[in-house]
């Protein structure tokens, strides 16, 4: 059920091009919560959103094979841990990478990292340059 006006709202809200230049998959360790990092991309419009995602090494060339779909007024949360969630690519941990995000719509883009390497876990989470 949306409220009068949510269409006008969710219309051009977000951004056609994420940036996350700090990224580095945790080991997912012993703790009950695995270490692991995700993405939340939230697609205010109506229209399905078709999301390109390109990792940045420091040693090699990028991947930039990896495409996702987000519905109109939906939001999806993309493991990068979980390798069906990227189109079977496996992100090797504890290597430092960027993470680029480009839509053909614009969305709302939440990059998050837990890691369990302490006992006190530490949770981080940002939002990334955009326009």
């Amino acid at each position: 059920m949306t409220n009068e006006g949510d269409e006008e709202m969710g219309k051009g809200q977000g951004n056609t091009l994420w940036i996350f230049p700090d990224c580095e998959m945790p080991p997912a360790g012993d703790s009950l919560l695995k270490g692991h990092e995700s993405v939340i991309v939230l697609n205010l419009g109506n229209d399905e959103a078709k999301v390109s995602l390109t990792l940045y090494f420091t040693d090699r060339d990028p991947v930039d094979s990896i495409e996702v779909k987000v519905g109109g007024e939906r939001v999806r949360c993309l493991r990068l841990d979980n390798p069906d969630d990227l189109n079977g690519y496996v992100i090797p941990r504890e290597e430092q990478y960027a993470l680029k995000v480009v839509s053909d719509t614009p969305v709302v883009v939440q990059y998050g990292r837990l890691d369990t390497r302490q006992d006190n876990m530490a949770f981080y989470t940002t939002m990334g340059f955009s326009e």
